[in-house]
């Protein structure tokens, strides 16, 4: 007698074995190349312009800009991409993610064609704005794509090694620009104009390739189209089943109810809505909290201090300091992207708690050798200020840089993702300003005693971490999105999956049974057949023998063999 089929969760139908044996997911990871390459365009794009700041032919071409100037160029950028913030949830939500993401790609070539071309401190000032209008289209879409697209299981690994590749693209920018700073002929443009040129190359590769990444299933099935959500869903997470897949089956079903859902706790959609439910409130309190820790933490210090220091022990170089800035940035680069690796293994809060008190441990060391460093002036303290910095990083980039995106979209209900991360961008653009203007005058004013402000603030980090961050791991999008609204939509969300999968595989059961029914008879009958000698009768039984073979293996997707 058939037992009662047990409880299902996506990883019941899940591929097993190393995904890069089945097709499907080997090609959407290589589509989800192009999504991902977007934050090592914002690492280029935003480290390009300081690094430009030690030729001498750009110093010489835009009329040695100081002062306000200066600091206009380097913040154009920043103010391209806060005048765009208020837009980019819409076109991301109203046309797709894919439009959205090809959109800004266009208006970052016009704004590098523009930088290459600029005869003017004021035109280099408009290409960097109109660079940074685009970006920000392009940073809202392309996460939103990969956590929405990627297969279940590496969901969490991929969007982490997102944010993970802004580094990439500093490394890329620093090795450019110090190369750059070896040339000698004189008067030459195209010592920066090159080097503004690789700017380039990402957005051409998106503007030629994005509309064969295929489209975000989420929001497919939000806008009417749960045909073309299927046969995505099944093309690369099924590896083109054309027959209804389980996993496919559960997908959409939870995809569905999530939407039914958030409709019933909140029809509003507008950037109010991220604050008028307790659940959203929730959300937003640790979306904005992880925001400014991933800003205020420490790290908005290194750039100044790290030059202080070089300085402090002799070395005043700017080849030497860009090497080891450039070090750095590899060292962050690695760190982050095995904690990507790491996520779901260890878990989000794991990883967040270790992140935030090893961060307090080396600051404090840190803090202390500063003191000695400016009190008592002793060189050997501002040589080990060099590996804390090394080791504060270490536990900054297990956490920050790779979750900060992740986690961020992971706890946000698809009618509210585009916009609550819009919101999250803003923060992170407020406080990095606050870095920016008020951490040089500080350590000026008070010197070594500003560390201590960030020493007390990182204290308030750790407990704000351990009270309020939770665990994703091992949950799907939709199951991890509504975790702040109650314990009873979540098992009903859990619920509506198991059943659409298990429905499926019901039918499937009563299948394989009266398959091996019928296979029973073809034996027989060939048995019957094989005292005949007849050419007909031996095509028989070979006809027979692949009809039984062949509904055989329509069953092999089963993953569990007590379901009956």
């Amino acid at each position: 007698m058939p037992r009662p089929v047990p409880d299902w969760t996506v990883v019941d139908f899940i591929h097993r074995g190393p995904w890069w044996t089945n097709r499907g997911i080997l090609l959407l990871n290589i589509c989800l190349i192009l999504p991902l390459l977007t934050s090592a365009a914002n690492g280029l794009d935003s480290s390009l312009i300081n690094g430009l700041q030690i030729v001498p032919d750009w110093q010489e071409y835009f009329g040695y800009p100081k002062g306000t100037t200066l600091g206009v160029v380097n913040s154009a950028q920043s103010i391209g991409g806060f005048v765009g913030l208020p837009f980019t949830p819409y076109a991301s939500d109203m046309l797709g993610r894919r439009a959205a993401l090809f959109i800004g790609s266009l208006i970052m070539l016009a704004g590098v064609a523009l930088q290459i071309s600029a005869w003017s401190v004021v035109v280099l000032i408009s290409a960097r704005i109109l660079i940074g209008f685009g970006l920000t289209f392009c940073l809202n879409a392309a996460p939103l794509l990969l956590i929405e697209l990627a297969y279940p299981t590496q969901r969490g690994k991929i969007t982490s090694l997102y944010n993970s590749n802004w580094y990439l693209g500093s490394i890329i920018s620093a090795w450019i620009c110090f190369g750059s700073s070896y040339t000698t002929a004189s008067g030459d443009n195209w010592s920066w104009r090159a080097p503004t040129l690789i700017q380039a190359l990402i957005p051409v590769l998106q503007v030629a390739f994005v509309w064969f990444v295929p489209e975000s299933p989420r929001f497919l099935v939000s806008k009417g189209l749960e045909s073309k959500a299927t046969k995505i869903l099944a093309k690369y997470h099924a590896n083109g089943d054309t027959e209804p897949n389980p996993l496919v089956q559960f997908e959409l079903a939870q995809i569905r109810h999530a939407l039914r859902l958030q409709e019933e706790i909140d029809r509003r959609t507008s950037y109010w809505g991220l604050f008028t439910t307790p659940g959203n409130r929730k959300r937003m309190r640790l979306i904005v909290a992880i925001a400014m820790f991933s800003q205020w933490s420490g790290n908005g210090l290194v750039s100044y201090y790290i030059n202080l220091v070089l300085e402090g022990v002799g070395i005043t170089g700017t080849r030497t300091k860009a090497s080891i800035n450039a070090g750095l940035q590899v060292f962050n680069f690695a760190v982050a992207v095995i904690a990507s690796f790491l996520v779901d293994y260890m878990g989000r809060r794991t990883l967040f708690i270790i992140s935030n008190a090893g961060m307090l441990g080396s600051f404090a060391l840190w803090t202390i050798t500063e003191a000695i460093f400016n009190n008592l002036h002793k060189t050997a303290a501002a040589k080990a200020t060099i590996p804390v910095i090394f080791v504060f990083y270490f536990f900054y980039d297990l956490a920050y840089t790779p979750m900060l995106v992740a986690y961020t979209l992971e706890i946000l209900p698809y009618r509210i993702r585009a916009k609550g991360f819009a919101v999250m961008n803003l923060v992170v653009f407020l406080t990095s300003a606050f870095n920016q203007f008020v951490n040089p005058w500080a350590i000026q004013k008070i010197g070594w005693l500003y560390y201590l402000v960030y020493l007390g603030w990182l204290v308030f980090e750790l407990l704000f971490i351990l009270r309020y961050v939770v665990e994703t791991k091992g949950r799907t999008l939709e199951e991890t999105a509504i975790i702040f609204d109650g314990e009873a939509k979540q098992e009903h969300l859990a619920h509506m999956g198991g059943e659409a999968a298990t429905t499926h595989l019901s039918r499937a059961i009563v299948l394989q049974e009266r398959t091996r029914s019928s296979n029973e008879d073809i034996v027989n009958e060939a048995k019957v057949y094989d005292s005949s000698e007849s050419e007909g009768s031996e095509k028989r039984r070979h006809s027979m023998a692949v009809s039984a073979t062949t509904t055989e293996s329509s069953m092999n997707w089963l993953k569990r063999a007590d379901v009956i």
